[in-house]
């Protein structure tokens, strides 16, 4: 029996050309090339006991100073991870081979377990061997496509352009969460997520939040808890091991399953309640314009099938936005405080300039930004210091590569270490210190400095499309907060003020451990 497949002569041409060369390398490269350097591993394990669970991001920077490398390589059980060091580096593989290195890795603590497979954050990017599949079976979700539609419509609304704006709901949030503050000045933390969570379920959902015992902000905080968790690389076996998924919840040692069954339930909440809430409301006629409600109205032209697959990316975007937006903010304006407390001479000095600037009678607007230097410093040295996702989300490498004599082996999971970045003593001397000046020359920002923007956000192709409204929303924060309030220890009640521990939670995303400061 002959089959008929629906593919050209110079299709097949191509796929078997671009077989022949990758399979060939691969030969190549297994022959000669060395792999990274990094630390030794034990028989069949490799590096599993050597992943630390916690302040991961440390322990690759001493291992690049170890081995004098800013590329190394480590085993877990049979997984390859290499983890990038410097931004030559990252560059290097991350931009400039980005069809390479653009894909996600198969976590399926994450994505399988947790429900986390609509996130854009772990779509699949494409590849050679994902096309051919789509070819064959036309399977759409195994490649890239489905990731560029949701990216697509994310960067339509929240380019450097379109996030604009949104401008008059970060300043109203900012004005909002310092009468929340004035009210209370204790639970800054609480403040904080209260104020991010409205914001983000205003601008996606057009849903607003009154207080902070919302269930919203609830399922936000449980969600993106377990997604920090499950996301650091090493911390569950099954996403090293990914036949561990099908082992029974009461079986010992699957405590994993019975987390992953508990945050699932969060995960969909977040995927799924807001989303339709909106839609309640477009049917009564009563919802608000935000990115849900005017991305579904454009469906209106579409046939039925098309308006159910673009429904679907409107709704993985918008808990995407969610998710991530209710998280990060609150980790950076914690990083704010704990700075203003420790460096009280930083917090004089961005009062005063705002004092100068902006003056009595009025807070501070996006319109200051280009007079508010000092200020804007004080922005860019949090995103510096403790900066909020210290690896960030590895990359996959699709095929086997090359890069300065080093064999990289295709499927290792590739990690941009943000945190030996922003911390580099060459580029950020004192790195450990907070320090706004050092992007200032003659009292104005200085572009000879690298800007903190340009790591802290991601790498590549899977930079995070929402930065621009990230930043502008922290910006506008910070400089209200500086313009109305003092930062000061809180004391205790013989008046003795109570020094903060500086210490963080570590995870994906970091958050400051104090729960009062201001």
């Amino acid at each position: 029996m002959i089959l008929s497949l629906a593919i050209s002569s110079p299709i097949w041409s191509l796929i078997g050309l671009l077989t022949l060369f990758y399979a060939s390398r691969w030969k190549r490269n297994r022959s000669k090339l060395p792999l990274p350097p990094g630390p030794k591993g034990l028989p069949l394990v490799g590096n599993l006991f050597d992943m630390h669970s916690e302040r991961q991001w440390e322990a690759y920077l001493k291992w690049s100073k170890e081995f004098n490398s800013d590329i190394i390589r480590l085993n877990a059980a049979g997984t390859s991870i290499v983890v990038l060091s410097s931004m030559e580096a990252i560059r290097g593989l991350f931009d400039r081979r980005s069809s390479l290195y653009s894909d996600r890795p198969q976590l399926p603590m994450l994505t399988e377990l947790m429900g986390w497979d609509f996130a854009i954050s772990f779509l699949k990017y494409g590849n050679l061997k994902t096309t051919v599949m789509t070819i064959l079976n036309d399977w759409p979700n195994l490649t890239g496509d489905h990731w560029r539609s949701h990216r697509k419509i994310f960067h339509e609304a929240f380019n450097v352009n379109a996030a604009k704006q949104f401008r008059s709901q970060e300043r109203a949030a900012a004005h909002n969460l310092l009468r929340r503050i004035l009210q209370d000045p204790h639970d800054v933390m609480t403040h904080f997520r209260h104020m991010a969570a409205a914001l983000i379920l205003d601008v996606t959902y057009g849903i607003h939040v009154l207080s902070s015992d919302d269930p919203y902000i609830d399922i936000a905080e449980k969600a993106m808890y377990g997604f920090g968790v499950a996301s650091i690389p090493g911390r569950f076996l099954v996403n090293t091991i990914p036949v561990l998924k099908y082992v029974p919840t009461w079986f010992p040692g699957a405590d994993f399953k019975r987390k992953a069954k508990e945050w699932r339930k969060a995960t969909r909440d977040l995927w799924d309640l807001p989303f339709a809430e909106t839609k309640r409301d477009m049917a009564m006629g009563t919802a608000p314009p935000s990115f849900t409600s005017l991305a579904l109205l454009a469906l209106n032209d579409s046939s039925s099938k098309e308006q159910r697959e673009r429904e679907a990316v409107i709704k993985g975007t918008a808990a995407s936005m969610y998710g991530a937006g209710a998280d990060t903010t609150v980790s950076a304006l914690g990083t704010f405080v704990l700075a203003m407390l420790a460096n009280p001479e930083a917090q004089k000095r961005a009062q005063a300039e705002l004092d100068s600037v902006v003056g009595d009678g009025r807070l501070p607007d996006f319109t200051d930004e280009a007079s508010l230097h000092y200020t804007s410093a004080v922005v860019k040295e949090v995103l510096r210091w403790k900066n909020v996702t210290p690896i960030a989300i590895p990359h996959c490498l699709t095929v086997d590569d090359e890069y300065r004599g080093y064999r990289i082996p295709a499927g290792s999971l590739v990690i941009g270490n943000a945190w030996a970045i922003l911390h580099d003593e060459d580029t950020y001397p004192d790195p450990h210190a907070f320090k706004p000046e050092r992007f200032l020359l003659d009292g104005k920002l200085n572009p000879a400095v690298r800007d903190p923007e340009t790591v802290a956000f991601g790498f590549g192709r899977r930079v995070c499309p929402g930065k621009h409204m990230a930043y502008a929303s922290l910006w506008i924060t910070i400089a209200s907060i500086l313009a109305t309030l003092e930062i000061k220890k809180a004391q205790d009640k013989d008046g003795s003020e109570i020094e903060p521990s500086y210490e963080y939670f570590p995870g994906l995303i970091s958050y400051v451990s104090f729960n009062s400061a201001a």
